[in-house]
């Protein structure tokens, strides 16, 4: 899988400058623990971390590392044990149940493994469903640029079932982007895609970033799909161990198998 040549800052015409704020998402010396007792067991460790703007960051660890907790974190879908998540300036653990809702609306977008499409809808309807949902109309012109990014100008009105994996999946970038969010959070986006359709749906969330200057947050097991990323945050046992600017499939494969022998020779289980 060959990742798309990235643009560098400040060579694309279509990129805007990076915001002078605070970076898009950040964790302050989070720790998330599952169970109480003998049965707990310590997703996060103590991990702080800031997601740069307009840049495409990948996260990675072994099974049980805590990479999908710490997305689930920052994204505001699960809580923290201790410290703080903010996206933005706002402080997600300091949110009640109604504006935690309202933030994940307007401020987040999501793409997971399974498509979460709703069959009764057609492609469009399925993109523009979070705007309708929060009683909002469309950018026209911003809708019809991303179905052309997307590559769906020819299957708006096929519904999930006329349309395939990759297709499918192209949808759910699309319904990511098209309320433009702060940040778009992507847990395991082409681990049900064949390795065509899933470079095509990378090739788009990199794109996002290039043409569009969108956030993105990747959760991935996958050496060549964190080569799209500009940067690669390494997890073990909770805790962030190692990170890789500028990644190609060989470097992280490289390094995942540096910290598979560090777990080795622990001994861990």
């Amino acid at each position: 899988m060959e990742p798309r040549t990235k643009v560098a800052a400040g060579k694309s015409a279509l990129r805007p400058a990076p915001p002078m704020s605070t970076a898009a998402a950040r964790t302050v010396r989070v720790s998330k623990v599952y169970g109480t007792g003998d049965a707990a067991v310590r997703a996060l460790d103590g991990v702080s971390i800031e997601i740069e703007r307009s840049r495409y960051t990948a996260i990675m660890g072994p099974s049980g590392s805590g990479k999908s907790t710490l997305m689930h974190c920052l994204a505001g879908l699960d809580s923290v044990t201790e410290g703080d998540v903010f996206i933005g300036d706002t402080q997600l653990n300091k949110l009640s149940d109604r504006g935690l809702t309202n933030l994940r609306r307007d401020k987040v977008g999501f793409i997971f493994q399974q498509f979460n499409l709703l069959p009764t809808l057609t492609a469009v309807e399925n993109i523009t469903l979070p705007l309708s949902i929060a009683g909002k109309k469309p950018d026209i012109d911003w809708l019809a640029e991303v179905v052309d990014t997307v590559g769906l100008g020819d299957r708006l009105t096929h519904r999930p079932s006329e349309l395939s994996g990759g297709q499918q999946q192209r949808v759910a970038c699309a319904r990511a982007l098209v309320a433009r969010p702060d940040v778009i959070f992507a847990d395991e986006p082409t681990g049900n895609l064949d390795s065509r359709s899933g470079a095509e749906v990378l090739g788009f969330l990199r794109r996002c970033v290039d043409a569009f200057g969108q956030t993105i947050v990747m959760v991935t097991h996958d050496p060549g799909a964190a080569s799209y990323a500009d940067r690669v945050v390494f997890l073990a046992d909770g805790k962030i161990v190692d990170e890789l600017a500028d990644p190609t499939a060989e470097t992280v494969l490289e390094r995942m198998k540096h910290l598979d022998a560090q777990g080795s020779g622990k001994g861990a289980a």
